[in-house]
């Protein structure tokens, strides 16, 4: 029988529910636990959908210095190891047109190898970057269907791209 999400990716992740800015963090928290030096995540969702507090719980899990905050104006921030783990290299890519040609002066692909690379707005810009990658995709309530949903609720869906990620169980992110 054909599987009619094979050309999807996205369809058969699972679906993690997001009540809080507190979960979204402890989801972070989750996942830094999978990452090791070399992974790349890209975040993707609206405005103020979750992106930057999720990177503050990888910074947590990750035990990184600083506070991650969103890079905005100035692109990447390098958040350095506290103990024996991978920086966090937090990018915001919302400012950057193109793809990974006017990202190259961030040298994150000399910085990939020994660090955690989380980028927000990434999708369609860095995915050049690695062929092993996971996208974050943070949905939550906009228009007309805002004012019928809670504020701070949101759907989350972790896929893993590439053979790095083949063998992981991310739907365990949902505990």
């Amino acid at each position: 029988m054909d599987n009619p999400h094979a050309d999807d990716p996205y369809a058969a992740a699972p679906r993690i529910t997001v009540t809080s800015p507190e979960q979204m963090r402890d989801l972070g928290r989750r996942l830094a636990k999978l990452l090791r030096p070399g992974d790349l995540v890209l975040l993707t969702g609206e405005l103020g959908a979750g992106k930057t507090t999720l990177t503050r719980g990888l910074g947590e899990g990750l035990g990184v210095r600083g506070a991650v905050t969103s890079p905005t104006f100035v692109i990447a921030r390098v958040h350095p190891p506290l103990g024996d783990g991978p920086p966090l290299v937090h990018v915001d890519a919302y400012r950057l047109g193109g793809g990974l040609d006017d990202m190259e002066d961030l040298d994150l692909d000399v910085s990939l190898p020994d660090s955690v690379i989380a980028v927000e707005w990434g999708e369609g810009k860095v995915e050049g970057l690695s062929d092993d990658r996971l996208h974050v995709v943070i949905e939550r309530a906009v228009g007309d269907d805002a004012a019928a949903a809670p504020e701070d609720v949101r759907g989350v869906v972790v896929t893993g791209v590439g053979p790095r990620w083949a063998g992981e169980d991310l739907a365990s992110l949902a505990g």
